[in-house]
């Protein structure tokens, strides 16, 4: 019986076999080329004004002046801003919670005006700019602490017109 069995397992991986077809043969052909996905933000939106130039510079405590490295972001904004001459935006001026609404809402005007005034010393337009101080109104960190003050001390370019959806 045991070479019954070894048998018929023999005829079975034969037929197995026989009933394959053979493979065909490969052909060294190149694939076809896939179209390159765009990487990054598409030139002229706002997330490319977000992630290329940057949309928020930052100021000292109870100050309005400009750093250097707010004078470099806006000095992006405003190449950006000349290559995209039918964006506008809205600048909004912004205070930690220190102080009193009156006080915070001047001195967020005069941040917002601040960089308004340099953007268009650059060259951009004023008639493509509105500025609006909001205090102390909208922080982006609601801690009561220097780091989190540090961050809502800053003025915000934000596009409201004319950039590629």
């Amino acid at each position: 019986m045991r070479n019954t069995l070894l048998a018929l397992a023999a005829v079975a991986s034969v037929a197995a076999c026989a009933g394959r077809p053979d493979p065909a043969p490969t052909v060294n052909t190149p694939a076809p080329p896939v179209a390159e996905q765009p990487r990054g933000p598409v030139p002229g939106s706002i997330e490319d004004f977000r992630v290329s130039v940057g949309d928020r510079i930052f100021y000292g405590y109870d100050r309005f002046d400009l750093t250097p490295e707010a004078r470099s972001v806006l000095e992006r904004q405003a190449a950006w801003l000349r290559q995209y001459p039918n964006v506008r935006i809205l600048v909004a001026g912004n205070c930690d919670e220190r102080g009193t609404r009156e006080y915070n809402l001047a001195l967020g005007a005069r941040r917002a005006a601040a960089a308004r005034d340099f953007l268009v010393s650059l060259g951009v337009a004023g008639n493509r700019m509105e500025t609006v101080s909001y205090g102390k109104e909208r922080p982006l960190d609601p801690r009561a602490n220097e780091e989190a003050w540090s961050v809502n001390r800053n003025a915000h370019s934000q596009i409201v017109s004319g950039a590629v959806s």
